[in-house]
């Protein structure tokens, strides 16, 4: 009788992922078209829905913005942002979507400090920003001071990708006593993108130098991995930091 009852309900926990310990999601391109993220509606709401079975009840999404490559303004991306809301209310999904932005840190960036223009942030006025994978970035320290100076508080995107940060150890706990935030990817955590990456994401989870956790969700390969990754023990462990997705 009770394998009768399993084979009806489906076995327990069979493609069935845990649910995540995290409600909000601050770092996504979950936009159709204009990065390298999505390339439709039918594939932004196909997330969507696979964020609001995680647990998921809030998306920040944070299209790339990129001088003289991914010339997104704060006007184009709002627009968007309301259209796809629009498409998930009608769809009976239960997740409110918000819109940022994740800035490459380069001259378009510090020509906007600069000039002081409207930029995507979101809750405390966080400025999500990235920099080249390789380098450090020569505009650093004055974007920072920049940021500081005009009430923005930036934060780093998935500092633990970035070889220049494996190369100088002490380099994130410099810039966070500068009041940068850091944000790591969740699928950092389970090694999609390497065991070195893995290994400083756990170190900077047990040092309690995590301030976000993002999914950094592009595509379906990334919601897949982030299916298995709220099963990480180390995801947990993120969750019992107070991390800043609680409150933005």
């Amino acid at each position: 009788m009770l394998h009768k009852l399993k084979d009806f309900f489906g076995k327990t926990g069979e493609n069935s992922p845990q649910r995540s310990c995290l409600k909000t999601d601050i770092h996504s391109h979950l936009l159709p078209g204009i990065d390298d993220g999505v390339e439709s509606f039918e594939d932004s709401l196909a997330l969507i829905r696979r964020f609001s079975a995680l647990g998921y009840e809030r998306l920040i999404t944070t299209p790339h913005v990129m001088h003289d490559f991914y010339r997104n303004d704060a006007e184009t991306i709002r627009n968007l942002a309301g259209e796809l809301q629009h498409k998930i209310r009608e769809s009976g999904i239960p997740i409110t979507l918000e819109a940022a932005a994740e800035y490459y840190l380069d001259e378009g960036l510090m020509e906007k400090l600069e000039n002081n223009e409207d930029l995507l942030t979101f809750g405390k006025n966080y400025l999500l920003f990235e920099t080249s994978f390789i380098n450090k970035p020569i505009y650093l320290e004055e974007f920072i001071f920049k940021c500081t100076s005009q009430g923005i508080v930036p934060v780093l995107a998935h500092p633990e990708r970035y070889a220049f940060v494996h190369q100088e150890p002490g380099l994130l706990g410099e810039l966070a006593s500068r009041g940068v935030l850091l944000q790591i990817n969740a699928n950092s955590i389970s090694g999609y993108y390497s065991k070195e990456v893995k290994k400083l994401t756990r170190k900077l989870i047990d040092q309690g130098m995590v301030n976000f956790v993002g999914s950094d969700c592009h595509s379906e390969k990334h919601m897949k991995r982030l299916e298995q990754t709220v099963n990480d023990p180390y995801f947990g462990k993120a969750c019992e930091l107070p991390l800043l997705n609680k409150y933005c």
